[in-house]
């Protein structure tokens, strides 16, 4: 650790007693005030993981499988997740004689093991040589087939917290597209402006939108924040050029944020990747705060972020799956997380999250050593 962040940590430690006799915030209060670029009484803490690592935290608790309260209270994570549960008829048919799951958009998915665990991963990709008319008639599901009724009541029952609805999968073109229609066939769809690939884009954009409007008015003023995603960087490089980005994507991504605006509800979105190329444009189209920040990737380090985009936009993310979490040590995750909170913490603006899911390959001690940084070293004298 450098001398700065030996000197930080220091009058964090002096101001610990001075501290605690300060206001103790909501998780609510916390993560406006950050996503405000002000500084609360921590650095709001959010969580994501695969099933076995789920599976193991929640052992180490002594928690039940399905206790995801307890788990989340356990970690201290201030976020909720609010979304209106699909009562319609079942649109596509599993292949079980091919261990093939289908979801009710159409995308297949089969299980594929690992050392670790496992991933349902995308295959198939029905759409792949659609036309247009196909496109146009394949089944999704209807916003009208959705119980929006429980919305208002877990917004009331859960308001202490940052109540969040949508998802990375919402609004997202280029990864969900290539869900159906395979990622090489999406990108050529884009740069060829291919009337089937940019149908399917409109068509899951369209019903996703009516689907948030539908659930913003039920929650009656209870989400805090709409959650969106695009993948739109490799580690290296960006997936796509801005002007095409600004050809296809922003004007879809433009109608979610223009959605939570008319609910005045801020936006973050979700991007993979090395993605921060296109952030001046989220920011000329009012987003928040930018999601992930896997700081391996170019031009996505926490320094860089910081400089270039501190008090424009607020960070969610940083803490690499990749990195030490799941290949060092506990202090190695401790170093890390005390860095990346020592550059991102001033301020406000920061809320610290995993870069991705945490990955079934990943040490329970290492989990807990990141959680207990941010609970601690995370506090704002």
């Amino acid at each position: 650790m450098d001398g700065y962040s030996i000197g930080l940590f220091k009058q964090r430690q002096l101001c610990h007693h001075a501290f605690n006799m300060k206001k103790i915030m909501t998780s609510k209060e916390r993560v406006i005030t950050a996503l405000h670029h002000q500084e609360p009484d921590r650095v709001p803490l959010n969580y994501a993981s695969n099933p076995v690592i789920d599976g193991r935290l929640k052992t180490h608790f002594g928690l039940k499988p399905d206790d995801q309260e307890g788990l989340d209270r356990a970690l201290g994570i201030d976020f909720r997740g609010v979304w209106a549960n699909y009562t319609g008829p079942r649109l596509h048919a599993d292949l079980p004689e091919r261990n093939v799951k289908v979801d009710d958009w159409g995308i297949h998915r089969r299980w594929v093991e690992n050392p670790s665990g496992g991933y349902w991963d995308y295959c198939d990709f029905p759409l792949r040589e659609a036309t247009e008319e196909q496109v146009a008639a394949w089944p999704m599901p209807n916003p009208d087939h959705f119980d929006y009724s429980q919305v208002a009541d877990f917004c009331g029952k859960n308001s202490a917290f940052c109540i969040t609805t949508g998802g990375p999968g919402i609004g997202d073109i280029i990864n969900s597209s290539g869900m159906l229609r395979s990622m090489e066939q999406t990108l050529v769809d884009l740069i060829t402006d291919e009337p089937a690939g940019l149908l399917l884009a409109k068509r899951r954009c369209q019903i996703y939108l009516a689907l948030l409007e539908r659930t913003l008015a039920a929650a009656k003023g209870g989400v805090d924040l709409l959650w969106m995603g695009e993948d739109l960087g490799t580690q290296i490089a960006p997936i796509i050029s801005l002007e095409l980005y600004r050809k296809h994507i922003k004007p879809l991504h433009k109608s979610f944020i223009d959605l939570a605006k008319s609910f005045d509800v801020p936006v973050i979105i979700h991007t993979c990747g090395s993605s921060s190329w296109v952030y001046e444009d989220f920011i000329e189209m009012g987003v928040t705060a930018v999601d992930t920040l896997q700081p391996e990737a170019e031009n996505m380090s926490p320094e860089y972020l910081k400089k270039r985009f501190g008090g424009r936009l607020a960070f969610h993310g940083c803490i690499s799956t990749a990195g030490p979490l799941a290949t060092g040590t506990p202090d190695t995750v401790r170093a890390v997380c005390r860095k990346t909170l020592d550059i991102m913490m001033p301020g406000g603006g920061y809320c610290m999250a995993p870069t991705h899911q945490i990955q079934d390959n990943t040490p329970v001690e290492n989990v807990l050593a990141m959680y207990e940084t941010g609970k601690t070293y995370g506090r704002y004298a």
